[in-house]
């Protein structure tokens, strides 16, 4: 006998908001799923063709968290998430949303350009058209660069490139694609902010891939921001063959930490390393299997329950140059677990020495080496003076292209590029213990190239 369909009632609802029919869809999808295959089968065959594609475009309970509106009375919600992550679905679902429940509303689209706007958010697979319901059928005019809902709500296509437009115009909502892409974006940004003026609660959607500039600058110190992040395989719609592709390719380097990861990476004032600097020396991992001689620099932490334990393995090449091959550092470690550590990665490469940050106690560094059976030559080396002056002759080298990573370094890079010219240092973490090592490793093969001493390095 066939098992009857128990589907879910609804009640009496006076408004289906977005979180009653996701709560609602996530009901029937539950109850769908926990059907045999000739049920559901014996299910499908009772609905009609406009409740089959219903169910096939079905987003409400199938879009992932970070395509949800957050809750709260949020004035601007930025979407700054990887590229695939479904940022554009989300804006058009969203701007949708504000045309059903609000007839005759005014709703501004901003993007780079008129074209971009129209291939992504008009007529995109996930544009405005794509997403539009059956019986609301929605009406595109490219001369006004208009698109009109069937209940006389209108949204107006702007490009940020001509900003002067957007002064006049007033809105009870608007979706921003892209500011990464904004080149005049200022100008575009705040005529449109001017102009969210109608309605009780007028709302701005950005939705972008994150990159350094004015506008998302403005963007991020605005008031009533409600901010969601996400990553390229958050997206369980992706295909795997493409995420793992791109994870290989481009994961932890400047571009896979932003196209892929949503980050927004900035370079500080005054930095020694720019983001751009450690990726332009960047090189594959297998071209420093042969290096001529390694060394490893090592900064201890003062307690096993405070800063890493900084070691990383640097190498002199073939070619002379220098190569930073291993980030090897550990966390909250004591003293015995940092020197298995370092004598791990010493086994691993055949270092020759190891260059120790000795501020905390010369002999206690060495000594705890020996006692795990470290017996490479052990250089302590003392800073005379700031994080600056040591890091400065390394840095000179990385923009000479006389070093290279083989390899992605995440942590590590993240702390060079926040150590800053006159000793100041504004990357995470309280210390810089990655990049100290860092530097007392290349430091002492950089020496070595050239006959003398580092500066502001007294050796013990």
């Amino acid at each position: 006998m066939k098992r009857r369909w128990d589907a879910p009632r609804t009640r009496a609802i006076k408004r289906w908001t977005p979180g009653r029919l996701t709560a609602w869809s996530e009901l029937i999808f539950s109850r769908f799923g926990r059907l045999t295959p000739e049920e559901r089968a014996w299910v499908l065959r009772d609905l009609t063709q406009a409740q089959l594609n219903e169910l096939a475009a079905r987003w409400y309970g199938r879009q992932h968290d970070g395509q949800r509106e957050p809750p709260g009375d949020w004035r601007i919600w930025l979407i700054q998430a990887g590229r695939g992550f479904g940022k554009t679905r989300a804006g058009a679902e969203w701007v949708s949303e504000v045309a059903r429940t609000m007839p005759g509303a005014q709703i501004a689209l901003v993007a780079a350009t008129i074209a971009d706007g129209q291939r992504v958010m008009i007529e995109g697979p996930s544009g405005l058209i794509a997403v539009a319901r059956e019986h609301e059928a929605v009406r595109w005019a490219p001369g006004r660069r208009e698109l009109r809902f069937a209940n006389g709500a209108v949204a107006t296509l702007y490009s940020a490139e001509a900003g002067e437009e957007l002064r006049g115009p007033e809105h009870h909502a608007a979706w921003c694609d892209e500011l990464a892409k904004w080149r005049r974006g200022t100008a575009a940004w705040d005529n449109l902010m001017l102009g969210m003026r109608l309605g009780e609660r007028p709302r701005v959607l950005v939705t972008t891939t994150p990159r350094t500039n004015a506008v998302m600058r403005r963007v991020k110190a605005a008031p009533g921001l409600a901010e969601t992040f996400g990553r390229t395989r958050d997206n369980e719609h992706l295909p795997a063959s493409f995420v793992e592709a791109m994870l290989a390719s481009y994961g932890g380097t400047r571009l896979g930490r932003q196209e892929l990861d949503g980050e927004l990476l900035e370079d500080v004032e005054g930095a020694l390393w720019t983001r751009a600097l450690v990726e332009a020396c960047r090189v594959e991992a297998d071209a420093a299997t042969k290096p001529v001689r390694v060394v490893i620099g090592v900064d201890p932490p003062a307690t096993s329950t405070g800063d890493a334990c900084g070691i990383v393995v640097a190498a002199l090449l073939r070619d002379g140059k220098l190569a930073v091959v291993e980030d090897a550092s550990v966390e909250k470690a004591s003293p015995a677990r940092w020197a298995q550590a370092f004598a791990a990665a010493a086994a691993r490469w055949g270092a020759e020495r190891v260059v120790a940050e000795s501020n905390m106690g010369g002999e206690m560094v060495v000594g705890t080496l020996r006692a795990a059976l470290v017996t490479l030559p052990v250089t302590a080396v003392h800073a005379s003076v700031g994080k600056a002056r040591r890091a400065e002759p390394v840095a000179l080298a990385y923009e000479r292209g006389d070093v290279v990573h083989a390899g992605v370094f995440e942590r590590l890079e993240d702390e060079l590029c926040g150590l800053q010219i006159g000793g100041g240092y504004a990357g995470p973490g309280r210390s810089p213990d990655r990049a100290d090592a860092c530097v007392w490793a290349l430091a002492e093969l950089l020496s070595k190239k050239r006959g003398g001493r580092e500066p502001g390095v007294v050796r013990i």
